[in-house]
């Protein structure tokens, strides 16, 4: 059974950076992601929905630039509810986004980085603009990425992330990690 891809592959007239797509985003957060309609479901909302699918597969053929964008996004979330299972007492939804928008801004390396973990499958930005540019379009989407999950770890009302979630913190899509 094949990994599930990303539906924006098809989407025309898509920006790049390096390889990766820039993809609209549905977002109160400044920053340079173009602005997606509110009633289509964006880049973030696909990598919530296919996250615990594809981080059951240890390959994933790339069929285009948005699933480079989608791989990083997973891994990212991978990172997130890890951070969240080692602290030493399960976070309330306050802390949780506290500690996700902090890990969301931290310094991380794109792809050209030498300890970017998959440079064999990215091309490097072609530009110093380039570059900066995708380093400000990922901040972004990192960061509402970190609000959204947030939202559905704690979406019970019970005040402790879903099980269902963080069953998922210690598997690693592609058995990679961005080293966050």
């Amino acid at each position: 059974m094949p990994a599930y891809h990303s539906s924006f592959n098809e989407a025309p007239d898509v920006r790049q950076a390096g390889n990766m797509a820039i993809l609209p985003i549905k977002t109160r957060i400044r920053g340079p992601a173009p602005v997606a309609d509110p009633s289509q479901a964006d880049i973030i909302d696909e990598t919530l929905d296919l996250f615990r699918a594809n981080s059951l597969f240890r390959n994933f053929e790339i069929k285009g630039p948005a699933d480079r964008t989608l791989i990083v996004l997973i891994l990212y979330v991978s990172d997130c509810l890890a951070k969240l299972g080692s602290a030493r007492t399960v976070p309330t939804q306050i802390e949780a986004s506290k500690s996700l928008n902090t890990l969301s801004v931290d310094s991380f390396p794109i792809p050209g980085d030498a300890n970017f973990p998959l440079n064999a499958h990215y091309a490097m930005p072609a530009s110093r603009s380039d570059s900066e540019y995708l380093r400000q379009y990922l901040t972004q989407v990192r960061q509402e990425l970190a609000a959204r999950l947030v939202e559905r770890l704690y979406a019970d009302g019970t005040g402790k992330p879903s099980k269902w979630w963080m069953s998922f913190q210690k598997r690693r899509f592609m058995n990679r990690s961005l080293g966050t």
